[in-house]
């Protein structure tokens, strides 16, 4: 008798066939996912969108005081639409091309307005006030702080004491604590960074509805700033001579006039470009 092959039982058949058919479905499921990952991925590489525009780079110019002034700015305001408040539109076009916050720059900016006004001869610029701003909190945003729609920052902005340590000078309180809470040592307060003996003699309130004014209003510390800048009725800040005598009065460094030089300029090209 011819030997026969063993026989494999039913159970045992259909063991092998439920194997083989899970390894095909398996194989199948890693092919029709791999297939959705590299379409969507070729999706995202053809259609995704910007992360956001690259940061606003501000190269740092060695300028020599008395040297230059920075460039020349968009006239704030300048528009071509219907729009009744024309610097809500001027500042969202140069937010756009700059890091400053549309807030700050509406500050900025109406500063530089009420200046033409009061004191024309000077011919501050808003680009200068922000250079300011960006070296002394940010625009407001230092700290973690933001500007809020008031003109308020989210917390308000002190300095360090000026106890003559590294770096300081030393300026005994002479305010009570009442704009720094400290009563032993003055400390600048609010986006442009006021000691309270300058801002006491210098503020005013942009709002003019007979409240004081506040140095953590960026409305009323732009304004002030410029106030301050524009003093002693002589100062062209269109000369290089004049920015940086009204600079240099501000903080008399020359890293940080070279460093709100930098911005300033940056910010000006970038608003005519």
């Amino acid at each position: 008798m011819v030997p026969q092959p063993p026989q494999q039982s039913p159970a045992r058949r259909n063991r092998s066939g439920n194997i083989f058919g899970r390894i095909v479905l398996v194989l199948l499921l890693i092919v029709v996912v791999a297939a959705g990952a590299w379409g969507l991925g070729a999706l995202n590489r053809k259609d995704a969108a910007p992360l956001g525009p690259p940061p606003f780079l501000v190269p740092i110019q060695e300028v020599e005081p008395g040297a230059a002034a920075p460039g020349s700015a968009a006239t704030p305001g300048s528009t071509t639409t219907a729009d009744p408040n024309p610097l809500t539109e001027w500042a969202t076009r140069v937010a756009g091309k700059t890091d400053i916050p549309i807030r700050a720059l509406h500050a900025y900016a109406a500063a530089d307005l009420a200046m033409q006004r009061e004191a024309p001869a000077c011919r501050i610029s808003w680009a200068t006030l922000a250079g300011i701003g960006r070296v002394e909190s940010r625009h407001g945003h230092i700290n973690g702080s933001r500007l809020q729609d008031n003109g308020l920052p989210s917390r308000p902005i002190i300095g360090i004491p000026l106890n003559g340590g590294k770096g300081v000078r030393a300026i005994p309180d002479t305010d009570g604590g009442r704009l720094d809470g400290d009563t032993t040592w003055d400390r600048a307060v609010g986006p442009m960074q006021f000691i309270p003996g300058t801002w006491n003699r210098w503020a005013k309130r942009a709002a003019g509805d007979g409240l004081p004014a506040d140095p953590q209003n960026i409305d009323d510390a732009a304004l002030t700033a410029a106030r301050y800048l524009c003093s002693g009725g002589t100062r062209d800040l269109g000369t290089g001579q004049g920015w940086w005598a009204a600079v240099l009065a501000y903080n008399n460094s020359v890293e940080y006039g070279q460093n709100v030089f930098s911005g300033a300029d940056a910010y000006a090209r970038a608003s005519v470009a």
